[in-house]
């Protein structure tokens, strides 16, 4: 099988930035100053999010990691240095430690409007920042039996990307609580196995057919086949503080679609699992992050989560060459050793007591490689 060819599997990545003000550390309306001063310099990869307190950046299509992990510098490096123009900080965690989302405005476009109006608190409550990684696929028939596949891996990459312990100044007990935030929303959360792409396609028909959503974007699952480019997309994990974890995260998710993509070519398959088995992992690991236990369920057994994300650089280990990704995914093992972004910022609350001590530490990782 040595001549299987992974050019196909390109990266886009897309990561969730906070605004932050210098003086309080509250979130701050930016009045999308940074996004329009951003479009002069790096076009459509700055754009605003539902909440004016977020900035969204994404990265070309990449043709491999290093390409990625170069994008994803240079759009931090930009975005920081506009917003520290406008006396404005940006950031990276999952929720922000302590602002509360009723005092933050909603962006003047009618597509946000309209989300809004449709799903009322639960819309405007929703001030989270994720991460989502676009893997690229040979075929939409191909992506839609990858995605089948990847859904039991998403607690593990989710467990390492946990970065939101804190919520409106409280400490919530989970690693991850901005997938609780989001959990709000409909058509969230691990999505269900589909046969084929068509059975995939005719599920999107009906829901816009019925007035459930008017396009296929509104489907907000962990995991998704993209409804206008041919890519699975990565939609679980907390935006990671650091640009080396964003990476890393993203080689995982590349390597776990190439893992996949070498066994159907072998015409070998992963055991597929009920999401409500895969649902159990997720809970696990937004709880717990890395310090838990999940379950393994081929052995039906509670593992520690740390052995479980090895086992899975063991199984992915046969493609990461191929890919060119080896020295990003050697970032995984430092992540397991030195903690998630949530496991840091409890360090630091714990040593400070203060959560203004906590978004400082969130703000100075930001560029940190």
């Amino acid at each position: 099988m040595a001549n299987i060819s992974y050019k196909h599997f390109t990266l886009g990545v897309e990561e969730e930035y906070m605004v932050i003000d210098p003086q309080t550390r509250e979130l701050k309306s930016h009045e999308q100053k940074i996004v329009t001063e951003g479009q002069k310099v790096i076009k459509d990869k700055v754009k605003a999010e539902m909440h004016q307190a977020v900035v969204e950046v994404g990265t070309d299509i990449c043709e491999n990691i290093e390409e990625a992990y170069k994008d994803v510098l240079t759009l931090r490096r930009t975005i920081s240095g506009i917003a520290g123009d406008l006396g404005l900080w940006v950031a990276a965690a999952g929720t922000h430690p302590f602002s509360h989302w009723e005092r933050q405005l909603i962006t003047d476009h009618a597509r946000y409007f309209e989300i809004v109006n449709e799903l009322q608190e639960a819309a405007r409550s929703n001030l989270i920042f994720g991460l989502h990684v676009h893997v690229g696929m040979e075929t939409r028939e191909m992506a839609i039996h990858i995605a089948n596949s990847a859904r039991y891996f998403l607690p593990h990459v989710y467990a390492l990307s946990t970065n939101s312990p804190f919520w409106e100044g409280r400490l919530t007990g989970y690693k991850s609580f901005r997938t609780k935030v989001f959990d709000k929303f409909p058509r969230t959360g691990i999505p269900d196995f589909f046969e084929s792409i068509e059975q995939y396609d005719n599920y999107i028909k009906l829901l816009v057919k019925t007035n459930c959503i008017d396009n296929a974007k509104k489907i907000w699952w962990d995991l998704r086949v993209h409804p206008f480019f041919n890519t699975v997309e990565f939609r679980i994990c907390d935006v990671p503080m650091t640009v080396d974890e964003t990476i890393a995260i993203a080689a995982l998710f590349q390597a776990i679609c190439a893992k996949l993509y070498k066994l159907r070519l072998q015409n070998l398959n992963f055991i597929m699992y009920h999401r409500t088995l895969i649902n159990e992992n997720k809970w696990r690991a937004g709880r717990y992050g890395i310090d838990g236990t999940m379950i393994d369920f081929g052995k039906e057994a509670e593992v520690n989560t740390r052995v479980l994300v090895y086992e899975l650089l063991d199984f992915v280990d046969d493609v990461v060459d191929h890919l060119g990704s080896r020295s990003a995914m050697a970032y995984i093992p430092k992540m397991l050793e030195n903690g998630t972004g949530a496991d840091r910022q409890l360090a630091v609350f714990k040593e400070t007591n203060d959560l203004v001590k906590v978004v400082d530490y969130i703000h100075d990782s930001f560029l940190i490689t």
